[in-house]
């Protein structure tokens, strides 16, 4: 399943019409018409607005899955100093750091509508 219909999904699943999702996110129809044939997709911040608005995860909304954290090996003492994030952060290649940065970005915007939401 693509971006897109996951995003068709996500539409149908709150009884909107496409205008209707549009209009909300402030989309265009065309944009979205580009994403349906693959000529375009969604830009991060867009993407980011998408999963914040259905409350999903931009981890389901890009890839279909959700992030699973028993997949995850950590080590504590990873995490016990700032200067072993300062380390981490400069092991990362420039993608990575752009990923965590947008992961960061989207963790506050969430964070910010939740409260709005009072939730």
């Amino acid at each position: 399943m693509s971006i897109y219909e996951r995003i068709e999904s996500l539409i149908k699943s709150k009884a909107m019409t496409k205008k209707e999702f549009c209009q909300r996110l402030g989309i265009s129809t065309g944009n979205l018409g580009d994403w349906k044939r693959g000529k375009s997709s969604p830009g991060t911040s867009k993407l980011i607005d998408i999963a914040a608005y259905f409350d999903v995860s931009l981890d389901w909304l890009m890839t279909g899955q959700e992030h699973r954290a028993d997949r995850i090996l950590e080590r504590k003492e990873i995490y016990a100093a700032e200067a072993d994030w300062v380390r981490l952060g400069s092991q990362l290649t420039d993608q990575e750091k752009a990923f965590v940065r947008e992961y960061l970005e989207f963790t506050e915007y969430r964070r910010r509508m939740k409260k709005k939401q009072g939730k």
